[in-house]
This record gives structure tokens, sequence and C-alpha cells, in this order.
């Protein structure tokens, strides 16, 4: 393994810890204070969650990528923009360090690291948010690497925070964070049962926005 390849490992590793830590650790301190406010929780997890993707892909985007993401992994294996044992590399290291920030998220607030979400989350509409939800993040992505690059950081988290809000799922649109919100029974909990219709539709959602945009942004023709 390459010095750049393991330096992009643990830049993808580390954004994924502290980006599910902060979901779910927000998610419960938010809980914990808003005295039964669901709306008022869901303001409070979703700017932590925002501010945290603003940092982190500002931070280690000019190491990784910044990717965080299966989703966004897979289309930019799909654009041959980074090649497939990378990709799956990659994707392992979002799992694991996505798992050990849950996990870490659980310790800092003395909850039992080990558990599993009863929150169910499940349905048409919960699916739809999804798919609307990932096919927006990666059109985002994309868009704005093609013509604002130094904007990728500010737009992926402005989305993501008003796509918590707009979306019947509350912008889950990562299949790493649905895998580690489901060991997670707190406000950002999803039960594990309705892990796989959720990751489906994210990544039909993400190979949807990846074939729209190929057009969309295409360089202009002479």
């Amino acid at each position: 393994m390459t010095q750049g390849l393991s330096r992009s490992l643990l830049a993808e590793g580390l954004g994924s810890f502290f980006l599910f830590a902060t979901v779910v650790g927000s998610g419960v301190m938010a809980e914990q204070l808003s005295g039964g406010n669901v709306g008022i929780a869901l303001l409070a997890n979703a700017l932590a969650t925002g501010a945290i993707l603003f940092v982190l892909i500002a931070m280690l985007g000019p190491v990784s990528g910044a990717h965080f993401n299966p989703a966004v992994t897979l289309v930019m294996a799909l654009g041959r923009a980074i090649a497939p044992r990378r990709a799956l590399l990659y994707v392992t290291v979002q799992i694991v360090g996505g798992i050990l920030g849950v996990w870490a998220a659980h310790l800092m607030f003395d909850l039992p690291i080990v558990q599993f979400s009863a929150r169910a989350r499940t349905g048409a509409g919960q699916w739809a948010g999804e798919f609307i939800a990932t096919f927006g993040l990666i059109l985002t992505i994309i868009g704005t690497l093609r013509h604002r690059a130094e904007w990728v950081a500010p737009s992926v988290a402005l989305y993501i925070t008003a796509a918590y809000w707009f979306t019947s799922s509350t912008s889950f649109a990562n299949p790493a964070i649905a895998v580690a919100r489901s060991l997670s029974n707190s406000f950002a909990g999803i039960a594990p049962a309705d892990v796989p219709a959720f990751i489906a539709a994210q990544l039909a959602g993400a190979v949807a926005a990846y074939a729209i945009a190929r057009s969309l942004f295409a360089p202009a023709a002479d």
C-alpha cells in the first residue's frame, strides 16, 4: 500500500468517524436538551451535521476527496475518478470509521456502547426521501466540482442542512451512515430491518444523479 493511499484511507476513516459521531452525538444532546420538542432537536442535529461537513470537507478534501459516503465513492468510481480497488478500500474504512464514531458518541454520553436501534423508518415516503436526498447530494457534488470546486464544502454542508428538513427521511443520503445509525437506539437511529431499503434507495438516487449529471454538466459544445 502506497503512502498516498494510506493517507487517503486514514482521511476517509477519520472523516467518517467525526461525521457519524456528530450525527449521533448531536442527536443525543439535542434530545436531552430540547425538552421533548422534536423540531428543536432536529434543528440542532441538522446544524451540527452541516457544520462538521463543512469542516471535514475543507480539511480532508485535498487528502482523499472527502467522500465519507459509499454513494459518493460509487459515483466517483463510475466516472473513473477513483479505481475500483481504491473505492472498495474507501467504503470499508468509511463503514468501520463511522461505526467507531457512533460507539464514541455512546461512550461520551454514558450510553451502552453496543446497541441496536428500535426506531422504525420505512415506507414509500421514506424511501422516496432517501432517493431524492441522495440524488440531490450527488448532483450538488458533481455540479459544484465541475463549475465551482472551491465551493464544494459549503455547498454540501448547506445542502445536507436543508435536506434534513425538506426530505421525509431527514436525509441520511449515505449507505454507511444508515448501517452505523442502526447501531444506535437514539434520536438518529434506524431499525436494522429498515436499512436495506434505505441503502437501495440511496444507491438508486446516486446512479440516477450520475446519469443526469453527465449530460447536465458536460462541457459546452463548440
